[in-house]
């Protein structure tokens, strides 16, 4: 287990130590849960009165809250919550994927593999494949035909990167993510459907988190992209041809149709979806269950999808909706008579 002293960690996140530089650290936790050798963060006020009762050693607090509250140790610093980030992953207890080559593993002649892989039982790398440095392979994962995975990248148990399909470094991709399958193309002909072959692929930047359960698509005839820094949650369906542009998150369960482009910096709530062949612009916020289907070409927050209600409401609503187009027609003749009679 990791352990740094209260002013190491100040120095990692940049903040300043106020109390025992020395308290020594090992672990974080929550305002409730942390204990004397774990450091918790307070970055919503309404929880401030959990500070009194807390057992954490140190607090990572804004300059506001330290300088109101008295508590004995604490790391001061303008974003408790990034600061909170940074420590927990200095002081992660996440096992690797993988450690060391299983005798299970099954390489091909023809694969490169950089320094220090890691590959778990029956993981399966096919020939012209390139493994980075540091990379790790969990148990069961298929890396196919001249697939390229940078260093330091974490592949958990069970996902399949299709062939030629390009990673980049740093990246982490969980357990039952598949990356370059086929996708949608079909031709219709006399009633029937004729596939299209996905001769494309799917390149991945650096620092990209895949969630688990998630498909990205490969490339019909260009490649799907995702792009440096972006963060794509668990069962999320991104299909062939998106192009995802940097340091985007999406959340769980959101679909993004063929040939969308997403822009930087957006966040897309969950159970979201994205019509294909349409453009939404730098810094959106798409809130959850909203469907778009048209481009967004101004930066600001949006939302659509109908909240609940109870049966009885929701049937009677259901038959005023359908209703609509006579009532927006009866509005417009009056409206016509109004201006008929000034």
């Amino acid at each position: 287990m990791a352990e740094y002293s209260l002013q190491q960690l100040a120095d990692h996140v940049g903040g300043e130590v106020r109390g025992d530089a020395n308290l020594i650290i090992n672990g974080v936790g929550t305002l409730q849960s942390a204990q004397p050798k774990q450091i918790a963060f307070l970055a919503n006020s309404r929880y401030t009165n959990q500070l009194a009762s807390s057992n954490a050693g140190a607090f990572l607090l804004s300059p506001k809250d330290a300088n109101e509250n008295d508590v004995a140790n604490s790391i001061v610093i303008t974003n408790p919550y990034a600061a909170f980030a940074k420590v927990a992953q200095l002081l992660d207890t996440t096992p690797a994927p993988a450690t060391g080559i299983a005798s299970t593993a099954k390489v091909s002649e023809q694969a490169t593999l950089g320094k220090n892989v890691s590959l778990g039982d029956y993981v399966v790398i096919e020939a012209g494949a390139v493994i980075g440095d540091n990379v790790s392979v969990g148990a069961h994962s298929h890396i196919g035909p001249e697939a390229v995975i940078g260093s330091d990248t974490r592949v958990w148990s069970g996902v399949h990167i299709y062939h030629r399909c390009q990673i980049g470094s740093r990246c982490t991709i969980h357990s039952g993510a598949v990356i370059g399958a086929d996708g949608f193309g079909w031709a219709p002909e006399d009633g029937k459907w004729l596939k299209i072959p996905q001769i494309g692929t799917v390149i991945i930047g650096d620092q990209v988190e895949i969630g688990a359960s998630t498909t990205v698509d490969r490339g019909a005839l260009d490649d799907t992209v995702i792009s440096a820094g972006c963060i794509i949650d668990n069962q999320c369906q991104i299909a062939h041809n998106v192009f995802i542009d940097e340091d985007t998150a999406i959340a769980g369960c959101t679909v993004l149709a063929g040939s969308c482009r997403i822009g930087k910096r957006c966040m897309i709530g969950g159970a979201s979806a994205i019509n294909g062949h349409i453009s939404i612009c730098d810094d959106v916020q798409i809130m959850g269950f909203a469907m778009v289907i048209k481009e967004i070409t101004e930066p600001g927050i949006y939302a659509s999808g109908i909240p609940a209600a109870s049966h009885r409401e929701w049937r009677k609503n259901g038959a005023r909706f359908r209703q609509l187009d006579d009532l927006f027609k009866r509005v417009k003749s009056l409206e016509k008579q109004a201006d008929d009679k000034e």
